[in-house]
């Protein structure tokens, strides 16, 4: 019994080869669309940052940070991470995982919004989506990264989609919580007074869904960051460059110093977009 069941493989992976090769064949034309469409959208993003300088990002995170968070002491530590990722010298390879991470924040939460706004309205979609996305989380990313290349070759691109691929599930897990945890006598008042299904949406759903989808914005956020190493084995560049070349070369100054940056930004980004405690 034993002996049938190992010398019996069965096929996934000349099962998960011939999907791969079916589509690399048959799909060429969409895969390159792809990629022309993300390709603009990130040297779009690139550009702006340019345009803007480190001066003027420096002033816009903080001032964003002041506006939203309506806390000097936020705005204060968010322009104390911009001071000391310059003085670190690591502000263009900043800019190019800022690129990743907006990039895939724009992909992630338009994607990732209406299917789970869809999944709460219908429960079986979400009953359907969920063991797709625990695989999603589960597998290892560098298994992304296989056909990632293959169908997008090198740079930011396949990057790119093994990021939004890793972190998708997280605006759709949130807003789906945040939709279907909507309380009832909200959604009953809203109908009550005639209130169409995209108005009680609109008014009253999304509203409440917000604190919750923030959460998921700053989930895609973080989840992106993970990937910055990851994503430079596909030449993605940004600050997963010099990490990989400190454990390349066994130079634990330049690994700690970029690792440093990683964290500088991460906590940017997290004091810039949480949830405001009310």
């Amino acid at each position: 019994m034993l002996d049938w069941l190992t010398n019996t493989k069965l096929p996934v992976g000349q099962g998960a080869k011939w999907v791969v090769e079916w589509l690399k064949d048959h799909g060429r034309w969409f895969f390159d669309l792809i990629s022309e469409a993300l390709g603009g959208l990130i040297d779009l993003v690139t550009a702006a940052q340019t345009l803007i300088g480190p001066l003027g990002m420096v002033i816009l995170f903080v001032g964003f940070t002041l506006w939203l968070q309506k806390s000097w002491k936020k705005a204060a530590a968010v322009l104390i991470g911009m001071l000391y990722i310059l003085n670190q010298g690591y502000w263009d390879l900043t800019t190019q995982t800022l690129t990743l991470i907006l990039v895939s924040c724009v992909v992630c939460l338009g994607i990732g919004i209406p299917i789970g706004i869809l999944s709460a309205r219908k429960p079986w979609i979400y009953a359907v989506l969920e063991p797709v996305l625990d695989l999603m989380q589960t597998l290892p990313t560098f298994v992304y990264l296989i056909p990632a290349v293959i169908f997008f070759g090198l740079g930011q691109v396949p990057g790119l989609i093994a990021t939004v691929i890793f972190a998708i599930p997280a605006p759709i897990r949130l807003t789906y919580l945040g939709i279907s945890k909507t309380p009832s006598a909200l959604t009953e008042a809203a109908e009550a007074f005639g209130a169409t299904s995209m108005q009680k949406l609109v008014k009253v759903e999304l509203p409440s869904a917000f604190p919750q989808i923030m959460v998921g914005l700053n989930q895609t956020i973080m989840l992106s960051l993970s990937m910055v190493v990851i994503a430079t084995l596909v030449g993605a560049g940004g600050l997963g460059t010099p990490v990989l070349n400190g454990l390349n070369r066994m130079k634990p100054d330049l690994g700690f110093e970029s690792g440093f940056v990683i964290v500088a930004l991460a906590m940017i980004l997290r004091l810039m977009l949480e949830v405001r405690r009310k």
